[in-house]
């Protein structure tokens, strides 16, 4: 199980069964993964971090191993510097962040993970916002990103707990393709049909 909010920020997992849904079902690969939290509140302990949590469980449930999670205020630095740790120092292949998408002044998780990645990856957050606007027409008003540092792929979410599940789910299935490119010395198997 993953426990967030640690004392150092670090996730005890207990490794699960392989599921057929799981990202170990054609890679036999286990992602490391890790999940911030991006709240002012959730960071001075004035409020409970749930999405961070069910992300985790949602990735455990996939196959990934979750490697770090932690809470930080909506600080550019801390929010660069949380970054910085799970790619450079860390190495975890899927970095999630969740909170600091939307219009208030200081939602700024957009604009710190711009200046972490060295690659955009458009599609990610167009697949979400279009996923969301089903849902709800404030879909559209998410501004998360998504982009590759050396072998991390970086996803922005949501901060509430619905809307960072509903994002997440539906982009999973094709992260797995796309981490499996990012990890491939050539170019992965992009001609065989999306299951």
């Amino acid at each position: 199980m993953c426990t967030a909010n640690s004392a150092d920020g670090s996730c005890d997992v207990r490794m699960r069964g392989e599921r057929k849904d799981s990202v170990m079902k054609e890679t036999n690969r286990i992602y490391p993964a890790a999940v911030i939290t991006v709240s002012d509140k959730g960071s001075r302990n004035e409020r409970v971090d749930t999405s961070g949590p069910m992300l985790c469980r949602i990735l455990e449930e996939r196959g990934y191993r979750i490697l770090y999670t932690s809470v930080v205020p909506d600080e550019a630095e801390k929010i660069r510097s949380e970054l910085l740790k799970c790619c450079d120092d860390l190495h975890a292949a899927l970095i999630l962040t969740t909170g600091g998408t939307g219009f208030s002044p200081r939602d700024i998780t957009p604009e710190a993970t711009l200046e972490v990645i060295e690659r955009q990856t458009p599609g990610i957050p167009e697949l979400m916002r279009a996923e969301s606007m089903k849902i709800t027409p404030r879909g559209c008003l998410s501004r998360g990103v998504a982009g590759i540092r050396r072998r991390s792929l970086i996803i922005n979410l949501p901060g509430s707990e619905k809307a960072a599940r509903e994002n997440l789910l539906a982009v999973l299935n094709p992260l797995e393709h796309g981490l499996e490119m990012l990890y491939s010395e050539g170019s992965a198997d992009c001609g065989q049909p999306a299951e």
